[in-house]
């Protein structure tokens, strides 16, 4: 059997970076979220797992999770959605998405 992996682009207003997020799941690509509010299901086999959010040369931090057979992980995506983070984004590509479990 297998669990699931829910992942969900969002944002309450405006997000400034847009196009495309890479999905990398266990450093091998997981597919993408090609549109802002969409909700992506990946299944994945049980155990520990690593998940990182990309969009050229922006990334989310990596986060671990552990899932259990047949369980339901959610985690929600976004884009910066102010101008200081988005500046501060430049320098620093790791904060330009943020990647939070729920």
């Amino acid at each position: 059997m297998s669990a699931t992996l829910r992942l969900t682009r969002n944002h309450p207003f405006m997000e400034l970076r847009r196009g495309p997020f890479a999905i990398e799941l266990d450093g091998e690509s997981g597919g993408s979220m090609d549109k802002i509010d969409a909700t992506v299901e990946i299944a994945v086999e049980p155990g520990r797992h690593t998940l990182r959010i990309r969009t050229g040369r922006y990334s989310s931090p990596e986060r671990s999770f552990h899932i259990a057979d047949g369980e339901l992980v959610n985690f929600r995506t976004r884009g910066p959605l102010v101008w200081p983070v988005y500046v501060a984004s430049l320098v620093a590509p790791n904060i330009g998405i943020s990647l939070k479990r729920e």
